[in-house]
């Protein structure tokens, strides 16, 4: 009876069952496999943490496209908007503006942009196929700045083509676009959070005077 008892339990979920496993471990992005087995050793070593709960990790990155000609074309932003969700795979949400510029035409509540935030699997999918992917397509390529780092372990920065993206169809694009990318840590100083990027494989550009 023991026996057919935990047969039974066994072909309804019950006890540890291979498949599944292999299937979480198949769900699971990349990225998140190498930031603990590769990434946190090399942090804790080049730093001295004293424990894994030190090592900086990411938190979330952002991805803005601002569409100012969509005062006039509120087509331009429906645009954006399905671009920025092909991209991202997550839905984003419409920015309006915060004051009138007169001079611009631009009035407060206005919609003038798209912006998405991406967190957990996402966030480690959207790195892992933005530098992999995205990042090796964009012209003459040859590596991120290092210096837009906002003081407090954040990096920002600027891409002037949507087509990157290997979500994008060109054909179905109506013009070409730039986006603005941030990437939030919880480093505490700038240099951990160069550190921490490099690690997960970000594209800076070769600093002068290293090694090869």
């Amino acid at each position: 009876m023991a026996k057919e008892k935990k047969q039974k339990q066994e072909s309804h979920g019950g006890g540890s069952r291979p498949d599944v496993v292999a299937t979480v471990e198949a769900v699971a992005p990349r990225l998140i496999q190498k930031y603990r087995e590769q990434v946190v050793p090399a942090m804790m070593k080049q730093f001295g943490y004293a424990n894994i709960m030190q090592v900086p990790r990411l938190v979330k990155i952002t991805l803005n496209r601002g569409v100012g000609d969509a005062t006039g074309d509120q087509k331009l932003l429906q645009t954006a908007v399905d671009e920025l969700q092909l991209i991202s795979g997550q839905r984003p949400a419409v920015t309006k503006a915060k004051n009138s510029i007169s001079n611009f035409k631009l009035r407060e509540g206005v919609a003038i942009g798209a912006r998405v935030t991406l967190r957990g699997a996402r966030m480690y999918e959207f790195f892992d196929r933005f530098v992999a992917v995205a990042a090796p397509r964009i012209r003459d390529f040859r590596g991120f700045p290092d210096r837009s780092f906002d003081g407090r372990g954040n990096y920002s920065m600027g891409v002037k083509e949507q087509i990157i993206f290997p979500e994008i169809d060109v054909d179905k694009v109506v013009r070409i676009d730039g986006m603005d990318i941030s990437f939030v840590t919880t480093a505490n100083t700038d240099e951990e959070a160069y550190a921490l990027l490099k690690e997960m494989g970000f594209p800076f550009r070769k600093r002068e005077g290293a090694e090869a």
